[in-house]
């Protein structure tokens, strides 16, 4: 009740993504119940179709969870803590509200699912799409069920682990210490670990496309191959990248300090070190997400006849624009973040022109690192695919 309250109260920027996190559930969930339908009369591709809906599904979890960690509602305040709303029930309340969104989702899916199947009747395109989803047989209801409440369940677990209270550190009883607010944070430490798997994702890629006629990477559709180390690599990959993403941002944050800074390089730079976490990851799925739909443009160029089908536009877009999404919600949730420092920096009469000139330093100074980055990865990607 207290989640439906704070909705209704607020901001039409925090409602707008609270939607498109419905419309990504709804996506993730038609998807699912498409494959169980193809099941029903195919069951030898059906594994392969459940395997191309975990990354819409991943995306959809990343965004929702970005979502909550954005959302004003679950952050503390004075009259919440009041009344016992304390750290531990603002993150069961950013879970409540997650598993709201993505549970309307659901519904919204199975509703469209159903109508496309013809069960449900009276509204344009009735049964437009019976062949596929099975209309011929009865639709097993524990198994839609359970296909519907893994995207509510899951992202619903991974925001309440986000958002889990920590401790922090004591501050001082005079207030923040100014030197040790001058002081960079310690870099991120998954820049290692984030190589050593990108570089494992692209060998298993590697591997797992030798030999064989047929496509290495079949896309729904047409199944006639086995994507599953393909597609373990580009996994291996992604995640790769989401975890050096942190490390490559906060590196890019030095450089801009290097060779004699001035005022502008080195507000810059200690921005971006200080947000190199909270940005950093959603960049480095983007760059996966980019490399990735290189590497299948170049697999799958204009002339080739295999066909894509809605299902396969359908996921693309939902792992685009969750992907997008969330990097924006990041760089919306870092502007949040820094408002009492510019609010400091205006106070002591640095000029506008300087704070706008030192986010278009960070801006340019990410673009030049992992824009090369992304067109490396997927030109590796795409030579075994090609190959």
């Amino acid at each position: 009740m207290l989640a439906l309250r704070l909705a209704r109260g607020s901001h039409p920027l925090v409602l707008l993504r609270r939607l498109l996190v419905v419309a990504a559930s709804a996506g993730v969930g038609f998807l699912l119940l498409c494959t169980l339908g193809w099941a029903m009369n195919h069951p030898a591709g059906s594994v392969l179709r459940l395997l191309w809906c975990v990354f819409p599904l991943a995306s959809t979890v990343q965004f929702a969870v970005a979502v909550a960690r954005a959302d004003p509602s679950t952050r503390p305040r004075p009259g919440l803590s009041a009344v016992g709303v304390g750290p531990a029930q603002l993150t069961a309340l950013a879970a409540a509200s997650t598993t709201l969104s993505c549970t309307l989702g659901s519904v919204v899916a199975l509703l469209f699912f159903l109508h496309l199947r013809g069960d449900l009747t009276g509204l344009p395109f009735d049964g437009a799409a019976s062949d596929l989803l099975g209309a011929g047989q009865p639709l097993p209801l524990a198994a839609a069920l359970t296909l519907l409440a893994v995207v509510p369940v899951l992202a619903s677990m991974a925001t309440a682990f986000a958002l889990r209270p920590r401790r922090r550190a004591a501050k001082p009883v005079d207030g923040a210490d100014p030197e040790r607010a001058a002081t960079p944070r310690p870099a991120p430490s998954g820049l290692p670990w984030g190589v050593a798997l990108t570089a494992a994702g692209l060998a298993v890629e590697t591997y797992a496309s030798r030999g064989g006629s047929e496509a290495p990477l079949p896309l729904p559709g047409r199944f006639d191959g086995s994507p599953a180390g393909v597609l373990a690599g580009w996994s291996l990959t992604a995640l790769g990248l989401a975890l050096a993403g942190p490390g490559i941002a906060y590196l890019c944050g030095r450089f801009l300090q290097t060779l004699r800074p001035g005022a502008t390089r080195l507000l810059a730079g200690r921005v971006l070190m200080d947000e190199a976490v909270r940005i950093g990851r959603p960049l480095g799925v983007v760059c996966a997400v980019v490399s990735g739909g290189f590497a299948a443009a170049a697999l799958y160029g204009p002339g080739d006849p295999r066909p894509f089908g809605p299902l396969t536009g359908l996921g693309a877009t939902i792992i685009v624009g969750c992907t997008l999404g969330t990097l924006l919600t990041a760089v919306l949730e870092a502007r949040h973040a820094r408002t009492e420092t510019t609010a400091a920096l205006t106070r002591v009469g640095a000029p506008a022109m300087l704070l706008r000139t030192a986010a278009a330093l960070r801006a340019g100074a990410l673009l030049a690192v992992f824009g090369p980055l992304t067109w490396l990865i997927a030109a590796l990607a795409a030579v075994p695919l090609t190959g």
